[in-house]
Order: C-alpha cells, then sequence, then structure tokens
C-alpha cells in the first residue's frame, strides 16, 4: 500500500497521432509531457492500415518503452494512454490501451475519466453475454461499441450517448482515429495539426512537446474522426454544458498548458493574487511567500507580486525520491516527508511566512510542512489555499478521498488552522474561482456538491450523511 499523500491524485492522460510516418514515436513523446497525469502505467496501439499492434506495461513511460519496444508499433496512426488508477485498481489487465477484435475489425481504447454508470451498464452488458477481462470501467467502452449500429462513427455516438459521468477518449481502427469528449466537459481534450497528419491530447503542453500547431479544443457532447477523407465532427448529444473541472487549473493540468482558452500559470497566478487582495484587507502581513513545490509555485508568485513580497525558495523538493511505502510508526511517516521535502533554514528563519499551497485534503502532510518550518526557525505560518475547502468526493475521474477522509468535511477553517499548527488559515472560495474562470465555465462538485450528473451508484458516497 503506498504512502497516502495530502493530495489529490493524479487521473489519466490520452494522445494519439494521425497520418504520420513516426507516429508511435511522437505519441512516446507526447506521453513523456503529460507523465504528471498518471504514473502507474503507459501504453501505446498503432495501426499500419492493416492491423493493429499494442505495447503497455505498468510504471512510467520510459521504463515501459526502455528496449525496442517503438519499433514494434509500426504504421502511421496511433494512440497512448498514460495512467494513474481510479476506477478499477492498479493491476495490469488495467493498464490501457484497451484492445477488442471483432467483426466490425480491431479497435483499441484509451479513456481519461471516470464512467458514473459504469455498474449499470456493465451488468446490463454481463446479462447481454458480455466477458469482461479488466475491472476498468473503460472496458465498457469497447462493447457498447462493438453493440451498437452502424458505422463506427455511429457506433461510438450510441456509446457515448450511455455512459454518463466524465470522459475524454480516444479510439484507434485500422483505417481511422475517432476522439471523444463528455457532454459536460469536465475532462480536457484538444486537437492540432501535425505536419501532413494530426494529433490530440489531454493538455496542450504535450501539443507544444511534439511542435504540432493547437487547432481548438474538442468541444463537449462532440466526437471527431481523423481518416484519409479529412476530419468529420458530430455532437452525439443535444444537451451540452461546459463543465471543465476546476482541479485542473488548480492541481493537475502542467502550468504550460491552455484549458479551455486559460493558460494554467495565468489561472493559478490570479488565484495568488485573490488571496494576497484578502490577507490586505484582513490586515495579514508577513514577511516572505513560500510556495508548496511544484504546483503552488504560480499562485506563490501571483501573491508576491500582488503584496510586494519576496518570493522565496523556503521549501526544497528532492525528485529523486520515488514512492514511500507506509511505515508502522508516525516518526517512520514524518521522516518519508522530510525525504521528499526540506525547509530552506536560511530563507526561512525568523521569518513571517505566507505559505501558499493548492488544496487541503486530510491536513497530515499541511501539518508536517508547517512543522518543518517552524522547527527550522520560521516565526509564523500563515497557511493560504489557492482553492476552496474540499468538501465533496469527487466521482469523476479524480482519486478524491471519501467524505469522511476530506478534513474540511468535517471541521471549518479556524478548527483546521489548529489542526495543521498554523499561525492562520483562509482558502479561497467559488465565487472567487469564478472571477478566473468566468462563471459556468467549471465543475465545482469537489467544493460545493452540485454534480452536473446523476451519481447513479455513487449518491450514498456523497450524501452529507455519510
Amino acid at each position: 500500500m503506498m504512502f497516502a499523500e495530502d493530495k489529490p491524485r493524479e487521473e489519466c492522460g490520452v494522445f494519439g497521432v494521425f497520418h504520420h510516418d513516426q507516429a508511435a514515436m511522437h505519441t512516446y513523446f507526447g506521453l513523456h509531457a503529460l507523465q504528471h497525469r498518471g504514473q502507474e502505467g503507459a501504453g501505446i496501439a498503432s495501426s499500419d492500415g492493416i492491423r493493429l499492434y499494442c505495447h503497455k506495461g505498468r510504471g512510467l513511460a520510459a521504463e515501459v518503452f526502455k528496449g525496442n519496444e517503438l519499433d514494434k508499433l509500426p504504421g502511421d496512426n496511433s494512440i497512448g494512454h498514460v495512467r494513474y488508477s481510479t476506477a478499477g485498481g492498479d493491476v495490469a489487465e488495467n493498464v490501457q490501451p484497451l484492445m477488442a477484435r471483432a467483426q466490425i475489425g480491431s479497435i483499441a481504447a484509451a479513456h481519461n475519466g471516470q464512467i458514473v454508470n459504469a455498474n449499470v451498464l456493465r451488468k446490463r452488458l454481463e446479462e447481454q453475454g458480455s466477458i469482461f477481462f479488466s475491472t476498468s470501467d473503460s472496458e465498457i467502452i469497447l462493447h457498447l461499441i462493438q453493440r451498437g449500429k452502424g458505422s463506427m462513427m455511429e457506433k461510438i455516438a450510441s456509446a457515448c450517448r450511455q455512459m454518463d459521468g466524465a470522459f475524454a477518449f480516444l479510439v484507434l481502427t485500422e483505417h481511422s482515429l475517432y476522439a471523444a469528449r463528455d457532454r459536460y466537459g469536465l475532462r480536457p481534450l484538444s486537437m492540432a495539426s501535425f505536419d501532413d497528419g494530426y494529433c490530440v491530447s489531454s493538455e496542450t503542453c504535450a501539443i507544444e512537446a511534439i511542435q504540432a500547431k493547437w487547432l481548438r479544443d474538442i468541444r463537449p457532447g462532440e466526437i471527431v474522426k481523423f481518416s484519409e477523407q479529412g476530419v468529420q465532427s458530430r455532437f452525439y448529444a443535444q444537451e451540452r454544458s461546459h463543465r471543465l473541472c476546476a482541479m485542473e487549473y488548480i492541481y493537475f493540468a502542467r502550468p504550460d498548458s491552455v484549458l479551455e482558452g486559460l493558460n494554467v500559470h495565468a489561472a493559478r497566478k490570479r488565484s495568488g493574487e485573490l488571496m494576497a487582495e484578502k490577507d490586505r484587507e484582513a490586515g495579514i502581513r508577513g514577511d516572505i511567500v513560500v510556495g508548496v513545490p511544484d504546483s503552488s509555485l504560480s499562485a506563490a508568485a501571483g501573491y508576491a507580486e500582488a503584496a510586494g513580497l519576496s518570493n522565496e525558495m523556503g521549501l526544497i523538493k528532492n525528485r529523486y525520491v520515488g514512492r514511500t511505502f507506509i511505515e508502522p510508526t508516525q516518526e517512520q511517516r514524518d521522516l518519508a516527508v522530510r525525504m521528499k521535502l526540506s525547509a530552506n533554514g536560511d530563507v526561512v528563519r525568523d521569518k513571517r511566512i505566507i505559505l501558499i499551497d493548492d488544496s487541503i485534503v486530510r491536513g497530515t502532510t499541511s501539518r508536517r510542512i508547517i512543522r518543518l518550518l517552524k522547527e527550522a526557525g520560521a516565526k509564523e505560518v500563515h497557511l493560504r489555499i489557492a482553492s476552496p475547502p474540499l468538501r465533496w468526493p469527487c466521482f469523476y475521474g479524480i482519486d478524491i478521498a471519501t467524505k469522511k477522509e476530506l478534513v474540511s468535511a468535517r471541521v471549518d477553517p479556524v478548527k483546521l488552522s489548529e489542526q495543521v499548527e498554523a499561525d492562520s488559515l483562509c482558502f479561497l472560495d467559488v465565487a472567487d474561482l469564478e472571477r478566473i474562470y468566468g462563471q459556468d465555465r467549471c465543475c465545482y462538485a469537489c467544493f460545493d456538491g452540485h454534480y452536473p450528473s446523476s451519481l447513479y451508484d455513487h449518491k450514498e458516497e456523497a450524501d452529507p450523511a455519510g
């Protein structure tokens, strides 16, 4: 069992290339750029126009493709996936892309997100004779497509209409590549031109990595087909909305990505500016600003600029520490945090620190970081969170803990400040996020409990009494 960090866990990332003579290699580079979205498994499927090929395994992309595996993935079209397990768990059978061969031909699928009615669909499909080889909800996509009628585009549209929740997925056939996005736009997906072909990616940072030219975001409820006949698009749902997951901006996406027209670094920097405004009104003043690496560094820069304070490297992250297993004593757990993060004593000593972090899940790591700073000589530590309190679990592909584990669902900010041993604690609120991202553009369910879809079997988990 892994050491439980006080952060939401990454989702997954998908990347595809159509009509390029080095499709698998560029897909591999794309997965490298998306590695922050999942470190538990990676895979690539390719097509040479006759058949599909696939190589995948557990671990980082560089670990899975460390030999000549890319040479075994011929063809001009490919899709890839980096995985963090949400539904289904971390087992080899769930590593994607998932492959299927049937009378309609061979297909491979790579999926980011979580289907909230997966249990309902799986039960129905099993009653109809489907046999599942993995525990991932992503395999449901393949079964629904196979049972559809008409062209492949119509089969995929039928599958999308039956699924609810969050998904951005790619489907590869012998001759075409399809990209689909859920009707709420919860998970990001963009398309770009690439030499004489195209690529599709969860984030624009991977598009930049292979020097492709961004064209546009794939719209909520849209399916895009890339084939020798060109690019075709259709909407499978009449009711559509823009509800991109706010945690993409706050934590998950790389700072150099652009989501729905908004640069992630700029959004995070603005959140720091808003926190500085709140502290100015409250009369809170620090000597230096310190961001918790890495996702909070942009917000720290925004706070420091707005407050006229020095933005210092008061915390140092050890980038060469691997995953840490849970140890039997509290002392060993604290040591595990120190292996990953250390305080820069000469910087923080005798200083009033404005400590910027992006979120609090359980509160345990926040307390350990504050202790690190105070043991290094910090005079005061004022914790500022660049998001609202996490009070509700997520069912759309982010491993935010159950409601019982979310400390803000049980404790108010004043009590939480005492628990984490901060001199003060302040969060942003949803209205602040709407000032940054724009109104009616994001899903804030983990903050306010307003889920954009039905929750099906998950209703009890979201119950306030749960």
